[in-house]
């Protein structure tokens, strides 16, 4: 109890594009942090959503509502539960890869293949341990992505991302590791001259926990994609996207 009465409600602004009795789609901003960690209780999405929200799940009473998460630097869509029944049955579409998942990237150099599909295990980094790193060792989990070339400028390529797995940080380790890590990640790539790393969750769909109908929600690319791509490859207008 006492843990829990340290989580505030904060009023952090939310962009909340659907809601309903059981759910909310949250379009979350770059640099916010998911949920409270130690030492780190204060200024996150959990905090914004206690302020925002009546109501939400607390099988995990550290992280109320929360059924997925984002990397901190990672904008786009998350799906947030409002009661444990909803939660409960989102988390097992979660776990058994069932969910549609979209994701929008800007990766440096040019890649070869118009569509291809990663498949290389994942592992804790052996020297660097906040990090996770392609390997062939006997703890490495199986994990698979496809990537799709939307655009390919100079010095870059606009990609769509699916993941079939959910390892932590997949996205940019698979594109780290085929030499084309994601612009602005300082973890697996370069500082590139890039306001925030380059990831952008566009798209998720999933059965709805109340009524087991498919719906699926999908986010605009954030303005500084936009602007980037525009730039990069000299045309003035949005039909790039």
């Amino acid at each position: 109890e006492k843990e829990i009465q340290k989580l505030l409600a904060e009023k952090i602004p939310l962009e909340v594009i659907y809601e309903d009795n059981d759910l909310a789609i949250i379009n979350k901003q770059t640099g916010l942090v998911v949920h409270p960690a130690p030492g780190n209780r204060e200024h996150t999405l959990v905090n914004a959503l206690l302020s925002r929200f009546k109501e939400l799940s607390d099988i995990n009473q550290e992280r109320p509502g929360i059924v997925h998460r984002l990397d901190k630097e990672t904008s786009g869509l998350l799906v947030i539960a409002k009661n444990n029944a909803s939660h409960l049955k989102l988390a097992k579409q979660f776990a058994e890869h069932s969910i549609e998942r979209k994701y929008i990237a800007i990766v440096s150099g040019r890649l070869e293949f118009d569509e291809d599909v990663i498949e290389a295990p994942i592992a804790r980094h052996t020297l660097k341990r906040k990090n996770m790193a392609v390997s062939f060792t006997q703890n490495a989990r199986y994990a698979k992505t496809h990537y799709r070339t939307l655009k390919r400028g100079k010095n870059f390529t606009l990609v769509e991302l699916k993941h079939f797995t959910g390892r932590t940080h997949q996205l940019r380790v698979h594109l780290a590791f085929l030499g084309h890590p994601i612009l602005g990640d300082t973890k697996y790539g370069k500082n590139d001259n890039f306001p925030r790393m380059a990831l952008h969750a566009q798209g998720i769909g999933f059965l709805h926990p109340r009524t087991g109908k498919f719906v699926r929600f999908e986010s605009e690319i954030p303005q500084e994609f936009q602007d980037f791509v525009k730039k990069n490859l000299n045309i003035g207008d949005g039909s790039v996207f």
